[in-house]
């Protein structure tokens, strides 16, 4: 179908009225669809909401990658809907630790899904960088309080974290190293959070 075909398809049977433009920046990835424009366009489309997500990220793309209302998925983990509508705007959750539960049952999150769905990922690697970095043992509480995890699993992951970069630091630290001393450890600090959970396992 043309962008032309779709427009066409959202208007006359769902009533909105959307540009062929807007259907081509869907499409690259430059515009997102509202939760309604999503359901009408997958109607369009012969398909569901899902299939059009290529990977959920937001909380708002779990909710409807599940075919959930906001105010469903308010009631299930005991929020207001107006409170929970602007944590999913805003992409900052402020859940207590039972809601946060009920999230990750509701939407079925794993660890690493909730805490980038909920907007804890960027948090997360500037913990890992100064774990590896400096003390890892001062950033077990930190991290367990962020991450759904038990404390020995989080101990365990930090300090290979820290002996992985300090290795690499080692390794291209010497007298006649040039200016590519460091680059590994940089490297390695780049993907910090991919090695994490590389290290805390399944």
């Amino acid at each position: 179908m043309a962008p032309e075909h779709v427009a066409y398809g959202l208007r006359a049977q769902y009533g909105l009225h959307v540009a062929p433009e807007t259907v081509v920046a869907w499409e690259r990835g430059r515009a997102a669809p509202t939760s309604q424009e999503l359901t009408a366009l997958s109607g369009v489309l012969w398909c569901s909401p899902v299939e059009l997500l290529v990977a959920a990220t937001t909380l708002r793309e779990h909710r409807i990658a599940r075919g959930l209302a906001p105010e469903d998925l308010a009631r299930r983990v005991g929020l207001d809907p107006a409170a929970y509508l602007r944590m999913e705007e805003s992409g900052t959750w402020r859940g207590n630790e039972r809601q946060t539960a009920a999230l990750a049952a509701t939407l079925g999150l794993d660890p690493r899904a909730l805490l980038v769905a909920t907007g804890g990922d960027g948090k997360l690697a500037e913990l890992l960088r100064d774990a590896a970095t400096t003390r890892w043992q001062a950033y077990v509480k930190p991290v367990v309080k962020l991450v759904p995890l038990s404390r020995p699993a989080v101990e365990e992951a930090l300090q290979r974290l820290h002996a992985d970069y300090h290795a690499r630091m080692a390794a291209t630290s010497s007298w006649g190293a040039s200016g590519a001393t460091g680059d590994a450890g940089r490297t390695y600090l780049d993907g910090i959070t991919d090695h994490f959970w590389a290290a805390v396992g399944p």
